[in-house]
């Protein structure tokens, strides 16, 4: 240990100490390096030197800011609210459309409300009267592309690629009736090969008359209980209901009435082997009479 005070007389000074100055300096190699000292203060001990300085720490990981979910939970949840609210406004939509299945809608009505057209009266002239048939509609004009297409000459419809009837003599027919159960589908009903009057499917464009059976409302019989077995194997019952129709002869190409064919029965005397029922009503309808429609073309077209 030595001090920093001056030598005494006749004290040889040592040659690594420099008067006033620090320690001498530390030897090179792998030792720690020290803290210099500060200055000596006169009348204070003698600083102690060697004693090692604590080593920096280096390398310390400083942990990294946590990440904030504040935003990604904000579009969350508006997202969950643009979507909740697309959903009501669909139920909304559904609602409307659909919610009036229990009454009637005024919106697409058949005929105008009175007054609503400016007080103006309907033409009497437009409005056949009972017991006439109603003039054919030039809008409702088509071209046939299949022979089931001349049914809608039965709905007035004029068949712009259908023969011009030119009498009865030589005319090609085609007849449809309706069904009870949807007035405005009508079915073919095919007569014998052999008629003069009969062409085949493929030769549509040459008919120039059609026959139209309508259903006469109220004439229902009396149902006859018919016992089949569904698709299930079930046995089911079904009411077999005979009734009548109207047979009117019509003009193919201009939709104009021509004749008359009377009234064809559709008899219910026998359960037919193959059936097609509604499943709601358990009820079947009798198809017109082949004979009876065939001797009415017989008499019409002879």
């Amino acid at each position: 240990m030595s001090s920093n005070y001056p030598p005494y007389e006749g004290q040889q000074p040592d040659p690594n100490v420099t008067p006033w100055s620090g320690p001498p300096a530390p030897q090179q190699g792998g030792y720690p390096s020290y803290e210099q000292p500060p200055a000596p203060q006169y009348g204070a001990p003698a600083p102690q030197y060697g004693a090692p300085m604590p080593p920096p720490q280096y390398g310390v990981p400083v942990p990294p800011p946590k990440k904030s979910n504040k935003g990604l939970i904000i579009g969350l949840v508006a997202g969950a609210v643009v979507l909740i609210l697309a959903v009501c406004g669909a139920g909304i939509g559904l609602l409307v459309a659909y919610g009036g299945d229990d009454e009637p809608s005024t919106v697409a009505s058949a005929s105008p409300t009175p007054g609503t057209d400016g007080g103006s009266s309907p033409d009497p002239a437009a409005t056949p009267t009972p017991g006439q048939s109603a003039p054919p509609n030039d809008n409702n004009s088509m071209t046939a592309r299949f022979s089931s297409d001349l049914s809608n000459v039965c709905e007035g419809s004029q068949i712009l690629n259908a023969a011009p009837y030119n009498g009865p003599s030589g005319a090609k027919a085609y007849t449809f009736s309706n069904n009870p159960d949807r007035p405005t589908f009508w079915s073919s009903k095919f007569v014998g090969s052999t008629k003069p009057y009969y062409a085949k499917s493929s030769e549509y464009e040459s008919v120039s008359v059609v026959g139209c059976l309508k259903f006469e409302e109220g004439s229902q019989g009396t149902p006859k209980k018919c016992q089949y077995k569904d698709s299930s194997e079930k046995q089911v019952t079904v009411d077999y209901v005979s009734s009548r129709y109207t047979l009117t002869f019509y003009a193919a190409k201009t939709a104009e009435k021509i004749g008359d064919g009377g009234t064809v029965t559709a008899p219910a005397a026998r359960c037919p082997s193959v059936i097609s029922y509604d499943k709601s009503t358990m009820r079947a309808y009798a198809a017109p009479d082949s004979g009876t429609i065939e001797a009415a073309l017989d008499k019409f077209l002879s």
